[in-house]
């Protein structure tokens, strides 16, 4: 495989994680929201905060962001991402203040209703 066809691929692998990941906070959010908090909400939750283990362990870093500087050299955000450069660059402070404010939601809420 060529290294153009390497970078495609880690680029679609990539921006398929993050889709999920942009999904599973959009519905965080909603379930605080909405009070509709189930079981799938808190799985949500800790996949989110595996992820930011990850990212911790990668100092904020994805581990596909290094992968792909193997097949670029690259200056743009999105050099590993299918996304527009903007979004790449402030990806990480707009969906942590989502999520960060979905998870307060569903903390505030749980504690206020108790199951």
């Amino acid at each position: 495989m060529k290294p153009s066809e390497k970078l495609f691929a880690i680029k679609l692998g990539h921006t398929l994680i993050w889709a999920f990941f942009v999904a599973v906070i959009g519905f965080i959010l909603y379930s605080g929201i909405a009070n509709h908090i189930t079981r799938y909400t808190w799985i949500g939750i800790a996949l989110v905060f595996g992820e930011g283990i990850v990212l911790l362990t990668f100092r904020m870093f994805c581990p596909l962001t290094l992968l792909a500087r193997k097949y670029s050299d690259s200056k743009k955000d999105n050099f590993d991402i299918f996304l527009p450069n903007w979004l790449a660059r402030h990806n990480k402070v707009i969906f942590t203040s989502l999520f960060l404010l979905g998870f307060l939601l569903v903390v505030v809420r749980s504690l206020a209703d108790p199951m």
